[in-house]
């Protein structure tokens, strides 16, 4: 498989930037639109909404119903149901990209969702 290396970056980091890099395909990845950003400020490829947990896995896991563990648990079997991670993957080799941008609004930036995304689509390289 080809390698792409998968980055995490939280949208408000990049808020203008041009994204003029051919190698990367930036993605947004939650389900949401982010909350106070107008559309034209992000710079992104696609807006995989597929890709997000379900929003009753969401809702569970921002109201404190499952631990950072158990939610990663069933957000990856969705992502295993669903194929996303996979077609992330593809969807970024297909633009010709090297590096795969993961997008995402959360304040969290070592527990969400986009880190177990980023897990299974590396893994969907293997």
């Amino acid at each position: 498989m080809t390698a792409l290396r998968i980055d995490l970056v939280r949208v408000h980091d990049v808020l203008d930037d041009d994204g003029s890099d051919p190698a990367e395909h930036r993605v947004l990845v939650d389900r949401l639109w982010p909350r106070g950003i107008r559309k034209e400020r992000l710079q992104h490829d696609e807006w995989a909404k597929e890709a997000a947990p379900s929003t009753d896995l969401r809702k569970a896991f921002h109201g404190g119903e499952l631990d950072v563990e158990e939610f990663a648990e069933h957000y990856r079997r969705e992502l295993e149901r669903s194929g996303a991670a996979q077609t992330l993957r593809e969807s970024a080799l297909d633009a010709g990209a090297t590096r795969l941008v993961l997008l995402f609004a959360a304040k969290d930036i070592e527990h969400n969702h986009a880190q177990v995304l980023r897990d299974a689509v590396a893994e969907a390289g293997r």
